[in-house]
């Protein structure tokens, strides 16, 4: 025996949507109902373990074989649920996770969409290979509380013998996602993950698992500062203008309108920003229009998806998803999203955080005026160390930048991150002929700062004046008409960045038209992968660290400029289907570069393990470590971030690092 596919259907009063895999696995009423498996080649079998039936000796001893390599798809899931049901301690669980493999990594790897229906889908599975369409009326009558009622006897839970003719469709839909899980298995098998993600998924299991200690009784202080706050500007509101629900964007609009004495198309933030500026003489207008964006602080809830996916331990679990993004492998952020945190401006947090507790708003009003954004820029420090210990936290200093800098062989860049790092001085020193030591505060030059600034944030992957907009050029000052000669000049400064934009877009042109591969800059080959007999076919980008950035089914086709260009199935980031895409040099240029960024970040995180620290999470090229007072300080881990990667001889990492009793945004 070698392979061992399994898929399981449990019970859990807890929420696994909300709450996530951790904390749903932890509640006392958790249960496993069904056990599907498939050995080998063999056929499917389930054991219900709600009839009294018993898995298997011989399945028991290969469960724990380490000669077999245990599959299922999101294997976190079976892999915790059956650590519970075997009460395994954690360093056997985490031992025990070293035989198993997820055939949802090995699609998300290969580029293809997330969730097993999806997936089959996108596979072009036969219809008996795909996953049952009843699966989720099922899992939502057996597998949750139901609400009781006179007609089910005010019951709870549905069990199996409540209706014996759907348990049975359940056991059948629990051994069809062995089959299709399966399936998918042995059609990707030509095309594995490598060892060193494997490794890597491995250490992101182990993290997410560990979970990061939050702090409840700043949660239990903002919440109940939110609620203090909220009713006072609603009742604030409704006195103001007399509406019911100052939350009701229609209702809010209908009385701007009347009181502005003109039509008003959207309440959006900038709108509402503009609005504010335009009747600053208003006074209840202006007053209003600040308490809707008061009100408008929807980071606070984020407070409340702490409180709900909070373990009895006081730990958050599952907070990032190995393999996330689509096109790069990065991670992503789920549940609190901690990719996506507020930034803290306040310099007194440790006051702040004081108040927040003892839940005094009246202090919180009178230090810091705006009560929710308050609450929002202390968000971060909800995460802290475990007791007695304390957040060392490092981050890669522009990493992109200098990613794109050594990839393309731009030297005068790779100088300034060699010595000073002032980038954005440098890079408006070189767009407009000034002397760096010129561009400094206080002297006039100082103002080309801001645009070497935007020029660095947008124009790198091949933007243009839309760049510069969606990065906030005009907010900073510059007008629409300069922004032109922002790009020309940019470009101008960065030839060889520029040839790299074209190099990756003739290199794809070519490996399609030709089908050969093609080498371009510190190893990168894009190449063309097939596999025909399971009707699989890749574009591929082979990273300077040896890992694939894969494409699925290519062709060459005109894009919406009328110009050829490769396309290829992705996942769409405005529909989130599975469907057609084109790219371009600048796009392939970003793919590379975050790749490669993502590649530097994942030989951090395995250094780290190495040396016995525990990184509780990381937030886009930032290491967080839970670790005891004397164990490394920060400017030790900056240094080991910085350290040399075998295989991007050359590029200049740096770091820059805080420590501390709560996470922030130094």
């Amino acid at each position: 025996m070698k392979n061992l596919s399994i898929d399981i259907e449990t019970y859990s009063s807890v929420d696994i949507r909300k709450s996530g895999l951790y904390k749903y696995v932890q509640s006392p009423d958790f249960q496993i109902l069904l056990f599907a498996y498939k050995v080998d080649n063999e056929d499917v079998k389930i054991v219900d373990l709600t009839a009294g039936e018993k898995i298997p000796d011989t399945i028991l001893y290969v469960l724990f074989d380490e000669d077999v390599v245990k599959h299922a798809y999101n294997a976190a899931f079976e892999w915790y649920c059956l650590s519970k049901f075997f009460m395994l301690k954690p360093d056997k669980r985490d031992e025990w996770l070293k035989q198993w493999q997820c055939t949802m990594l090995h699609g998300m790897y290969l580029g293809y969409p997330a969730g097993l229906d999806a997936l089959g889908r996108a596979l072009n599975l036969p219809q008996d290979k795909r996953k049952m369409g009843v699966g989720k009326s099922l899992i939502n009558y057996f597998c949750k509380p139901c609400k009781p009622t006179k007609s089910n006897g005010n019951r709870i839970r549905n069990m199996s013998y409540h209706e014996p003719e759907k348990w049975q469709i359940f056991k059948t839909y629990c051994m069809q996602d062995v089959v299709t899980e399966n399936t998918i298995l042995n059609k990707l098998s030509n095309f594995p993950v490598p060892d060193d993600v494997q490794k890597q998924w491995q250490l992101d299991m182990r993290m997410n698992a560990y979970g990061v200690r939050l702090d409840t009784e700043l949660i239990d202080g903002a919440l109940y500062c939110n609620d203090v706050i909220t009713n006072e500007l609603m009742n604030e509101a409704i006195g103001l203008t007399g509406i019911e629900n100052p939350k009701s964007v229609a209702q809010v609009k209908n009385w701007l309108e009347k009181e502005i004495g003109e039509d008003i198309t959207s309440l959006s933030k900038a709108d509402v920003q503009e609005l504010k500026e335009k009747t600053i003489n208003q006074e209840n207008v202006n007053r209003v229009l600040a308490i809707r964006q008061e009100l408008g602080k929807s980071s606070v809830t984020k407070y409340e998806t702490m409180r709900q996916c909070i373990c009895e331990d006081d730990r958050a679990r599952g907070l990032l998803q190995f393999y996330g993004a689509n096109r790069t492998g990065r991670w992503a952020g789920r549940f609190v999203q901690v990719q996506n945190l507020p930034r803290n401006y306040i310099e007194t947090l440790d006051i702040a955080r004081k108040y927040v507790k003892e839940k005094n708003v009246e202090a919180l009003k009178l230090l810091y005026g705006n009560v929710p954004d308050t609450l929002s820029q202390l968000i971060r420090t909800a995460f802290i160390p475990s007791e007695n210990n304390k957040f060392v936290v490092a981050d890669f200093s522009a990493i992109e930048a200098r990613v794109i800098a050594w990839l393309a062989g731009e030297q005068w860049r790779l100088d300034v991150f060699n010595t000073h790092g002032k980038i954005y001085e440098a890079s408006a020193s070189s767009m407009f002929g000034v002397p760096i030591e010129k561009i400094k505060k206080g002297n006039p030059e100082y103002a080309l700062r801001a645009k070497g600034k935007v020029a660095e944030l947008a124009l790198g992957y091949q933007g243009s004046a839309g760049a510069l907009i969606a990065m906030g050029a005009l907010n900073m000052g510059l007008t629409e008409s300069e922004l032109p000669d922002i790009v020309s000049r940019w470009r101008k400064s960065n030839p060889r960045i520029k040839d790299l934009w074209y190099s990756c877009e003739n290199a794809a042109l070519e490996v399609m038209r030709t089908g050969h591969s093609v080498g371009i800059n510190k190893g990168i080959i894009f190449a063309r992968e097939y596999d025909i007999a399971n009707g699989l076919d890749f574009f591929t980008v082979r990273l300077s660290s040896g890992r694939k950035l894969y494409y699925p089914h290519p062709f060459l086709a005109e894009n919406d400029f009328g110009k050829e260009a490769l396309h290829y199935y992705g996942v769409s980031q405005q529909s989130k289907s599975f469907s057609e895409q084109s790219t371009y040099g600048g796009k392939l240029t970003e793919n590379i570069v975050q790749a490669i960024a993502r590649d530097c970040l994942a030989i951090t995180l395995r250094r780290l393990d190495d040396i016995g620290l525990k990184v509780v999470m990381h937030i886009h090229d930032e290491v967080v470590i839970d670790c005891p007072m004397g164990a490394i300080s920060h400017e030790s881990a900056c240094k080991l971030m910085g350290e040399p990667i075998e295989w991007a001889e050359g590029l200049p990492l740096k770091a820059a690092g805080f420590e501390g009793q709560y996470y922030m945004k130094d």
